[in-house]
Protein backbone atom coordinates (compact mmCIF):
# COMPACT_ATOMS: atom_id res chain seq x y z
CA UNK A 1 0.00 0.00 0.00
CA UNK A 2 1.08 3.54 -1.13
CA UNK A 3 2.15 5.92 2.04
CA UNK A 4 -0.76 8.58 0.27
CA UNK A 5 -4.00 6.37 1.02
CA UNK A 6 -2.16 4.90 4.33
CA UNK A 7 -2.24 8.34 6.01
CA UNK A 8 -5.33 8.84 4.91
CA UNK A 9 -6.45 5.78 6.56
CA UNK A 10 -5.26 6.47 9.66
CA UNK A 11 -6.42 10.21 9.43
CA UNK A 12 -9.98 8.88 9.09
CA UNK A 13 -9.43 6.23 11.56
CA UNK A 14 -8.40 8.83 14.43
CA UNK A 15 -11.20 11.40 13.48
CA UNK A 16 -13.89 8.56 13.65
CA UNK A 17 -13.10 7.76 17.01
CA UNK A 18 -12.63 10.75 17.79
CA UNK A 19 -16.29 11.80 16.20
CA UNK A 20 -17.78 8.36 18.42
CA UNK A 21 -16.16 9.55 21.72
CA UNK A 22 -17.63 13.25 21.14
CA UNK A 23 -20.97 12.25 20.07
CA UNK A 24 -21.25 9.65 23.17
CA UNK A 25 -19.65 12.39 25.54
CA UNK A 26 -22.37 14.92 24.53
CA UNK A 27 -25.30 12.14 24.22
CA UNK A 28 -26.24 11.96 20.40
CA UNK A 29 -25.05 8.24 20.19
CA UNK A 30 -25.58 5.78 22.82
CA UNK A 31 -22.67 3.58 23.97
CA UNK A 32 -24.29 0.41 23.06
CA UNK A 33 -23.66 1.73 19.70
CA UNK A 34 -20.46 3.03 19.95
CA UNK A 35 -18.93 0.09 20.42
CA UNK A 36 -19.13 -1.21 16.35
CA UNK A 37 -17.82 2.29 14.81
CA UNK A 38 -15.08 2.13 17.63
CA UNK A 39 -14.18 -1.29 16.43
CA UNK A 40 -14.36 -0.45 12.59
CA UNK A 41 -12.06 2.45 13.13
CA UNK A 42 -9.77 0.22 15.06
CA UNK A 43 -10.00 -1.53 12.42
CA UNK A 44 -9.13 0.66 9.77
CA UNK A 45 -6.30 1.93 11.83
CA UNK A 46 -4.64 -1.33 12.30
CA UNK A 47 -5.08 -1.78 8.66
CA UNK A 48 -3.16 1.18 7.64
CA UNK A 49 -0.57 0.40 10.11
CA UNK A 50 -0.26 -3.46 8.96
CA UNK A 51 -1.12 -3.23 5.11
CA UNK A 52 0.04 -6.85 5.21
CA UNK A 53 -3.04 -7.88 7.24
CA UNK A 54 -5.27 -6.86 4.68
CA UNK A 55 -3.59 -9.63 2.14
CA UNK A 56 -3.68 -12.14 4.45
CA UNK A 57 -7.15 -11.34 5.39
CA UNK A 58 -7.78 -11.83 1.18
CA UNK A 59 -6.01 -15.07 1.06
CA UNK A 60 -7.70 -15.85 3.89
CA UNK A 61 -11.48 -15.56 2.37
CA UNK A 62 -10.18 -16.38 -1.17
CA UNK A 63 -10.39 -13.03 -2.29
CA UNK A 64 -8.08 -12.05 -5.21
CA UNK A 65 -8.15 -8.62 -4.36
CA UNK A 66 -7.53 -6.76 -1.47
CA UNK A 67 -10.91 -4.21 -2.55
CA UNK A 68 -12.92 -7.53 -2.89
CA UNK A 69 -12.03 -7.93 0.95
CA UNK A 70 -12.57 -4.48 2.14
CA UNK A 71 -16.31 -4.53 0.51
CA UNK A 72 -16.60 -7.78 1.64
CA UNK A 73 -15.91 -6.94 4.97
CA UNK A 74 -17.93 -4.07 4.93
CA UNK A 75 -21.00 -5.61 4.16
CA UNK A 76 -20.30 -7.99 6.93
CA UNK A 77 -19.92 -4.25 9.05
CA UNK A 78 -23.53 -3.09 7.21
CA UNK A 79 -25.09 -6.75 8.42
CA UNK A 80 -24.08 -6.08 11.83
CA UNK A 81 -25.21 -3.12 12.27
CA UNK A 82 -28.50 -3.63 10.75
CA UNK A 83 -29.24 -6.53 12.82
CA UNK A 84 -28.00 -4.24 16.02
CA UNK A 85 -31.30 -1.61 14.84
CA UNK A 86 -33.45 -4.92 13.96
CA UNK A 87 -33.05 -5.93 17.90
CA UNK A 88 -33.47 -2.62 18.94
CA UNK A 89 -36.61 -1.66 16.60
CA UNK A 90 -38.02 -5.40 18.07
CA UNK A 91 -37.69 -4.37 21.84
CA UNK A 92 -38.85 -0.14 20.95
CA UNK A 93 -41.96 -2.19 19.51
CA UNK A 94 -42.80 -4.15 21.88
CA UNK A 95 -42.25 -1.41 25.18
CA UNK A 96 -44.58 0.82 23.20
CA UNK A 97 -47.13 -1.71 22.29
CA UNK A 98 -46.84 -2.34 26.24
CA UNK A 99 -47.43 1.38 26.96
CA UNK A 100 -50.42 1.50 24.81
CA UNK A 101 -52.37 -1.04 26.54
CA UNK A 102 -51.22 0.39 30.11
CA UNK A 103 -52.84 3.82 28.62
CA UNK A 104 -55.82 2.13 27.74
CA UNK A 105 -56.20 0.53 31.11
CA UNK A 106 -55.59 3.68 32.43
CA UNK A 107 -57.88 5.72 30.56
CA UNK A 108 -60.45 3.40 30.96
CA UNK A 109 -60.14 3.44 34.42
CA UNK A 110 -60.07 6.99 35.01
CA UNK A 111 -63.26 7.05 32.52
CA UNK A 112 -65.00 4.49 35.21
CA UNK A 113 -64.50 6.83 38.11
CA UNK A 114 -65.67 10.03 36.41
CA UNK A 115 -68.63 7.85 35.74
CA UNK A 116 -69.20 6.69 39.16
CA UNK A 117 -68.52 10.21 40.59
CA UNK A 118 -71.12 11.88 38.35
CA UNK A 119 -73.79 9.10 39.19
CA UNK A 120 -72.98 9.93 43.38
CA UNK A 121 -73.64 13.74 42.00
CA UNK A 122 -76.86 13.07 40.33
CA UNK A 123 -78.15 10.61 43.28
CA UNK A 124 -77.26 13.64 45.94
Amino acid sequence: MEMKPRFVALGISVVLVILIIELVRRRKLREEYSWLWLSLSVLMFVLALWPGLLGFASNLIGAVLSTSTLFFFALVFMMLINIQFSVEISSLRTQVKNLAQQLAILEAGAEGMANESDGQEDAG
